[in-house]
């Protein structure tokens, strides 16, 4: 059987003339655009700029103000759901099996004649066509496709057959996208399906994507992703939506590309055409590596080079420089412990030493033990145990996971006063020089720090970071918010930082292009290696000292 054949390289959803706006605030008009199949589009865009908004209707949820989605008969399109709460009284596996709607009921129908020992001939009848339909969908390994799915996303067979009310939020978040990739759909439209997902399970979705046979279309935050499995770039920019060839890097650095050549006006056509070919040469070279790198290359080998422009998207200037470089002695920490409230052992036994250069990157299966960690290494909580030298050279600055503190306080205060109290230089043309490299612009410096969404907050908290121009920084997942412009910069901004670090971060690309040293902690000990990310969360040798110190 060949189930795929019959819509090879056919266009399944068509958007005509699509226009969205709200009163008077119009998120995207006159949009026009074809996905085929075997393609996975990623759907980029600054917050707010409509992402899940034109993900909804494409998937009918919501209906355009002008325009019209056309999605080709007899296709399946399986959404994943943002309600985590909508299936608390139903098993976990038929959770996942809920997935394919029709397949369900089907299943419900004819297990319910089988049930009735009233039962007519005439239900018999109709049961037994009901298993064949049911046979034909694929429903007679339903249960094990299901299972398999689950216990590759981490949900362990124990908690099968619980009611989804009985779960975590992490655990409900990977049963609903087990339910989504059930089945084998047609159409699969996943809005940031690695929110809240390990390492370990964005790796294995992320090759599962990559070896998916038909269409995916995702919104996704996160650039390692958005490499790994996408085709083509759907950008939600400036009232418009295109779709560009190549996955984020090769989006990213081809407009920056553009951009510059756009900006050199001297440089002849032909020259800036030899440039781009080289470009594309090079990337389609490096692709040979990805588990795309097929439908990569032929998307490539068709790429009109006219297809490429620069983004008219904004980056902020971020960058750490430090006052004084450090000394001999960075860091010294010695037994750490430390309990919840609850008398719960977070972690024990974490002992290293710094060294020049090192950038650590921080594991742990909760991120309450990282919280803490980074609460007990910034001052603001003490260890149960243990001691922490910091250098006399050392001066270091905290980013928090949970930043509401820095902000309720001063809460009535516009952004230029905000960020002044943290400032050696108190003019204001300086501070507002320094938030408009932040992208606070104009009128923007006068919001009120109150008011800030939780992206505007972070940025504000790293303009706090910089002026201090620490030689040391600490982390706790610094991408919260963010949109991929502020992560990008982000990124670039402590791959070129001279201090020491340590952080952590469910940024994949973060993590594997800063971290030169990884250290997981648990309640039992740490794991300290000198291993990449990419190479740690991959190594067997790694997955045995973790099962070795979990059995201790």
């Amino acid at each position: 059987m060949q189930p795929f054949l019959k819509y090879e390289f056919n266009t399944m959803i068509s958007v005509n003339n699509l226009g969205l706006q709200f009163g008077k605030r119009v998120l995207f008009d006159e949009v026009n655009l074809k996905f085929t199949n075997g393609n996975c589009y990623g759907v980029i865009g600054a917050n707010g700029a409509g992402k899940s908004t034109f993900l909804k209707i494409l998937s009918g949820e919501i209906d355009p103000t002008r325009g019209s989605i056309d999605v080709e008969p007899g296709f399946r399109m399986a959404v994943l759901k943002q309600n985590h709460f909508e299936f608390e009284e139903h098993e976990v596996l038929k959770t996942v099996i809920m997935g394919h709607q029709k397949m369900y009921d089907i299943m419900i129908e004819k297990d319910a004649i089988y049930m009735n020992p009233d039962a007519t001939e005439e239900e018999g009848l109709r049961a037994a066509d009901l298993e064949n339909e049911y046979g034909e969908m694929g429903g007679w390994t339903a249960e094990s496709d299901a299972a398999e799915i689950l216990s590759n996303m981490g949900i362990e067979e124990s908690l099968h057959y619980s009611l989804m009310k009985d779960l975590s939020g992490p655990q409900k978040v990977k049963v609903l996208l087990a339910q989504a990739l059930f089945g084998e759909p047609d159409i699969l439209v996943l809005d940031e399906p690695t929110n809240d997902l390990d390492a370990r399970t964005v790796t294995w979705l992320s090759d599962f994507l990559a070896d998916f046979k038909n269409m995916v279309i995702v919104v996704s935050h996160d650039r390692y992703f958005l490499d790994m499995v996408c085709t083509h770039i759907v950008d939600v920019d400036y009232n418009s939506i295109r779709i560009f060839t190549g996955n984020y890097t090769f989006w990213y650095e081809s407009s920056q590309l553009m951009a510059k050549q756009i900006a050199n006006k001297n440089k002849k056509m032909e020259q800036k055409r030899k440039e781009m070919m080289e470009f594309i040469q090079r990337f389609a070279a490096n692709a040979s590596k990805s588990r795309q790198a097929t439908s990569r290359k032929k998307a490539l080998d068709k790429l009109n080079l006219e297809e490429i422009k620069p983004s008219t998207r904004k980056y902020p200037f971020i960058n750490f420089k430090p006052e004084r470089a450090p000394g001999d002695q960075i860091l010294r920490v010695n037994n750490l412990s430390k309990r919840n409230e609850q008398g719960e052992l977070l972690f024990s036994n974490v002992s290293f030493i710094m060294n020049h250069g090192e950038k650590i990157g921080l594991l742990a299966k909760d991120s309450s033990i990282l919280n803490a960690l980074f609460n007990v290494l910034s001052g603001e909580e003490k260890a149960d145990s243990g001691t922490i030298e910091w250098g006399t050279t050392i001066t270091s600055e905290y980013l928090p996971n949970e930043n509401e503190a820095y902000f309720s306080e001063s809460q009535d205060i516009d952004l230029i006063n905000w960020l002044r109290q943290y400032s050696k230089e108190k003019d204001e043309q300086f501070i507002r020089g320094f938030l408009g490299r932040m992208l606070f612009s104009g009128e923007e410096v006068h919001k009120q720090s109150g008011v800030l969404s939780g992206g505007e907050k972070v940025r504000c908290m790293l303009s706090k970071m910089m002026l201090r121009e620490p030689n040391f920084l600490l982390l706790d997942e610094p991408t919260n918010h963010l949109d991929l412009e502020s992560i990008t910069a982000l990124n670039n901004a402590l791959v070129d930082f001279k201090g020491n670090l340590i952080m952590t971060s469910h940024d994949h690309k973060l993590m594997n292009t800063v971290a030169n040293r990884i250290i997981e902690i648990s309640p039992k000990g740490m794991i300290d290696s000198l291993k990449s990310y990419d190479d740690y969360i991959r190594s067997d040798k790694i997955r045995a000292q973790r099962e070795e110190l979990a059995a201790v």
